[in-house]
């Protein structure tokens, strides 16, 4: 069974092309985070909808940019990164604050994804900002 399902994800992520930064797992992983009362993550992160390697692939890409600490679990016969959080940065802290408002995080994605496709996280986060500067009246 386990290597079934394995072979199946194995194939399906060369079927897919590559795996794709998704900003709104971003946004759900750093939340899965935040929410943590203890101020570590929680030992395993589950978001509906998404696979152990994505997230696991996403929490990599999140230590990359300075979202999260990690403890690296990745080793040698590893298909894709193997990360468990540890906790947010101040960064990560700044994007969650930036982020929290549904409406604001829907607006700035909509116009993400009509005038450029993708940007950067700092960018993104830059543009949460000053949307809520902007809601702020500021």
């Amino acid at each position: 069974m386990f290597l079934r399902l394995f072979l199946l994800t194995y194939i399906n992520s060369f079927l897919d092309g590559y795996m794709k930064r998704d900003m709104d797992l971003v946004r759900k992983l750093v939340f899965a985070i935040d929410e943590s009362n203890h101020g570590f993550a929680p030992r395993k992160i589950v978001v509906e909808g998404f696979t152990e390697e994505q997230i696991g692939y996403h929490l990599s890409i999140m230590f990359e940019a300075g979202l999260i600490t990690v403890f690296t679990l990745t080793s040698q016969g590893s298909s894709s990164p193997e990360v468990r959080a540890k906790s947010l940065t101040w960064a990560g802290h700044e994007f969650a604050d930036a982020a929290r408002s549904d409406s604001l995080w829907n607006k700035a994605k909509s116009t993400v994804k009509e005038k450029f496709g993708s940007v950067s996280i700092s960018l993104l986060t830059q543009y949460l900002q000053s949307l809520a500067k902007s809601a702020l009246g500021m």
